[in-house]
Parts: structure tokens; sequence; C-alpha cells
């Protein structure tokens, strides 16, 4: 139940990325670092479905959670840069986050057993 939430989360997260990349004009380089650090966190989510074993289960929830830290420096530095709004920024941070809390489960359980 709880790996489906989290495609599911991480899909749509990455699919609000996508559309508010394509209405920032310019800062193409900063643009491109936030559509590839928001959406690799599902990507990496559905690569640790397909793992090796558990490190490298573990490796991918790694770096799906690491690329949920990226993304919302990226949201975080649009705001103070004036490129994106403060409303626009605070939900999709909070969309984050509630992935970020999901993620923290799974790579715990897989640590301890």
């Amino acid at each position: 139940m709880a790996e489906s939430k989290l495609r599911e989360l991480s899909t749509d997260f990455a699919v609000k990325i996508i559309k508010l990349c394509e209405t920032i004009t310019g800062h193409y380089s900063l643009v491109n670092q936030l559509e590839r650090s928001g959406t690799s966190v599902g990507a990496n989510i559905r690569e640790a479905n397909y793992a090796h074993g558990k490190p490298d289960f573990i490796a991918k929830l790694q770096i799906a959670l690491k690329e949920c830290y990226e993304t919302e420096y990226w949201l975080e530095l649009f705001v103070k840069s004036g490129i994106l709004d403060n409303e626009t920024a605070y939900d999709l941070c909070n969309q984050c986050g509630t992935i970020r809390r999901i993620l923290i489960a799974p790579i715990n359980t897989a640590k301890e057993n």
C-alpha cells in the first residue's frame, strides 16, 4: 500500500515540476536542474523496485531522498531570486516533504533487517 502511494505521489510531483518548468522562461540551466532533480525522485523510487539486493534498494531510495532535498533547494533559490512565487513553492515543498517522510520508513526498515 505505502509503495503504491509513494509511486503515485512521486509521479504526481514530477508532473507538477515538469509543468512548472514549462512556465519559466530564461534561466535554462537552473530550470534544467530543478526538472532533473524533481523527476529523479520518482525514477529512483521505481528503480528501487528492481534493485539487485538490499544494498542497491537502500541506495536507490537514499538517492531519491537526496533528490528531494536538492529539489527543495532549487525551489527555495527560485523564490529568493523572484523567479517563483511563495505559494507555488510552498505547495511543492510540502509535497516533497511528504515524499521524504514516506521514504525514510522503508530506508530505515531495510537497514534494520
